[in-house]
């Protein structure tokens, strides 16, 4: 009996891409990043990571792709460091805190496989355990420097009514809003400025949420000038707040966020392309910091106010160089997360700050 012609051209069409298919799915990858909780468009965290490793691979013809995973939980990380791996990834980018447990595991089980770890150091699920292997390196940043960059930066500039709003208090998130408030307190001492205030929230989630924005309204309707908005989308709930008001500033977080709102002033910036690019680097030439767990301050470079593009009136890129190499030099010390678990405890005869439950 003859075959129907759909069933001739459905078997015709399967032979003809046949070979196409194999081919797809032999498609290696020599460089790979798995997102956090965001995208690689996200304006932050994963975006600044992804463009280090494209600057690489796009100077070195290196081939690379990113994995999303489905849900924010160590299996559904471990699953797609996995499908990294078997695509033939030779290196992983993991940026995020999150990462800790999951690099920690899969250090063992793919060990020629190099794992760069973006804010974070490897360490077991119950925390009892902390151990960087050969083929991992984890790279945590001085967050309270770049916070304090930003507060000492918007008090020169002329602010005295200042905001923190954080997404989830956790160490990173932490370091930058008590930098944030060292780096007011240091310039209201230069400048002899008593009584600045800085409200403080944490709102409990990474993301832009109306809630976040009429909080942001209400602080500018009582008088606050600047937001520092620190948690990846959660700053663009203030910078729409910003927008619907007079006169009223935010500061970005992590990358340089001034192209997301002419109200951006400044961004709290870690050197995430560099730090990113420099690891993959080192990996290619033989010199990759394996088994390392390495803090990046101002001493390596690693944390910034991207000048070129913040809106100041009057704070100078001679004032910026001028405090920059006192952070250089350790001149300031600041205090971090484990200094005390209330940021009401930072207030002094200069800065009073004031928790908003």
């Amino acid at each position: 009996m003859k075959k129907p012609l759909s069933i001739l051209l459905a078997a015709l069409l399967a032979a003809a891409l046949a070979p196409t298919m194999a081919l797809a799915s032999s498609e290696t990858y020599e460089l790979a990043l798995v997102t956090d909780l965001g995208t690689i468009d996200d304006r932050s965290f994963n975006q600044g990571s992804w463009e280090g490793l494209v600057k690489y691979a796009g100077e070195f013809g290196v081939t690379h792709k990113y994995y999303q995973p489905k849900e924010q939980s160590d299996d559904a990380y471990l699953d797609s460091i996995q499908l990294a791996v078997e695509a033939g990834a030779k290196l992983v980018v993991t940026p995020g805190y999150l990462f800790e447990t999951p690099v920690f595991i899969a250090q063992d089980m793919y060990p020629d496989v190099k794992f760069v770890l973006i804010d974070g150091y490897p360490h077991s699920a119950d925390y009892s355990e902390y151990r960087t292997e050969a083929n991992t390196v984890g790279i945590q940043y001085a967050e309270e420097q770049s916070g304090f960059l930003a507060g000492y930066a918007v008090v020169k500039d002329g602010f005295t009514k200042l905001g923190f709003m954080g997404g989830m208090a956790v160490p990173a998130v932490i370091r930058f809003g008590y930098g944030f408030v060292q780096g007011a307190e240091y310039a209201a001492k230069e400048l002899g400025v008593e009584g600045l205030t800085i409200n403080y929230n944490y709102t409990g989630v990474f993301a832009a949420t109306p809630e976040a924005q009429a909080l942001a309204a209400t602080w500018y309707n009582d008088g606050v000038e600047v937001i520092f908005g620190c948690g990846g989308k959660l700053g663009n709930s203030a910078m729409a707040a910003a927008e619907a008001a007079p006169d009223k500033w935010v500061i970005g977080v992590d990358v340089d966020q001034s192209g997301e709102s002419e109200r951006v002033i400044t961004s709290a910036a870690k050197a995430l392309r560099e730090l990113v690019y420099q690891s993959i680097d080192a990996a290619y030439k033989g010199e990759f910091p394996g088994g390392e767990s390495l803090l990046v301050g101002a001493d390596r470079g690693g944390v910034e106010l991207p000048m070129a593009s913040s809106r100041f009136r009057t704070f100078s890129q001679a004032d910026y160089e001028a405090i920059y190499e006192k952070l250089v030099a350790r001149e300031i010390t600041l205090k971090t997360d484990t200094a005390t678990t209330n940021p009401e405890d930072l207030s002094s005869d200069y800065v009073k700050v004031t928790v908003v439950k």
